[in-house]
């Protein structure tokens, strides 16, 4: 049984810069791909970024492609979501997010384990 516990949000203006951190511990790290989706007030979860399992490619959603980084640091078990130029509309509970195959996907229902969240806030 994985576990995920993020932190990192906050409330930040707008053009401001946040990191999210993942960290996983209860199964094998290296190899599992992983992901960090978003829920607005109202609104489906959905995909902001995910990264192999093996050969650290990553992938982005259209609206955070190059303003948001994925990496992870297999010796420390940690996932992290670098944000920058951050607007409103980024304003969402993140949820990070494992699957136990190395290949990522951008479906909500293709990862098997699921942090609890934490909210990113961003002002005008």
């Amino acid at each position: 049984q994985e576990k995920l516990v993020e932190s990192g949000g906050g409330l930040v203006q707008a053009g401001g810069s946040l990191r999210l951190s993942c960290a996983a511990s209860g199964r094998t790290f290296t190899g599992v791909a992983m992901g960090w989706f978003r829920q607005a007030p109202a609104k489906g979860r959905e995909f902001v970024a995910a990264i192999h399992g093996n050969n650290g490619n990553t992938y982005y959603a259209d609206s955070v492609k190059g303003r948001f980084t994925i990496s992870r640091d297999n010796a420390k078990n940690i996932m992290y979501l670098q944000m920058n130029s951050l607007k409103p509309e980024d304003t969402a509970v993140y949820y990070c997010a494992s699957r136990s195959m190395g290949y990522f996907d951008t479906r909500a229902n293709a990862y098997d384990y699921w942090g609890q969240g934490t909210q990113v806030t961003v002002s005008a």
